[in-house]
């Protein structure tokens, strides 16, 4: 059965004030599947071409809360501990932060499993043509 679902790309931008961008990640929400799934991966060499003296330790920390959020890891804050949609919400909220995400896009799909791995190839990882 086809489900709607939105997501957004995870990005880091190193220095805000020139708008340049590093994709890292993509989120997953299908409310119909009561799925919220991240799947990210950091391109140091990409972001340091960007801005030499980021700081690479708080970037990672900062992406991987996103994943633990997603997963509703208690470790993660209160935040981890909303509902699905509301996650989901706070997730995507615009932000003037390094860590930002693109406008929220939607889909159909069947299972938000494959969604999730075939956003990750197109949009982060590169392995995938844009199909």
């Amino acid at each position: 059965m086809n489900a709607s679902f939105d997501y957004a790309v995870l990005r880091v931008v190193p220095r805000v004030e020139r708008e340049e961008f590093v994709n890292v990640g993509v989120i997953v929400f299908c409310l119909e599947k009561r799925t919220l799934q991240a799947r990210v991966q950091i391109n140091e060499a990409r972001l340091l071409a960007l801005w030499p003296g980021l700081e690479l330790e708080a970037v990672r920390q900062h992406v991987h809360a996103v994943e633990r959020i997603c997963a509703g890891d208690p470790e993660a804050g209160p935040i981890a501990a909303l509902p699905l949609r509301e996650r989901f919400h706070w997730l995507v909220a615009p932000r003037s932060t390094i860590i930002q995400t693109s406008p929220v896009h939607t889909g159909i799909c069947t299972e938000p499993k494959g969604v999730v791995d075939r956003l990750f190839d197109q949009l982060v990882s590169g392995t995938s043509p844009l199909a």
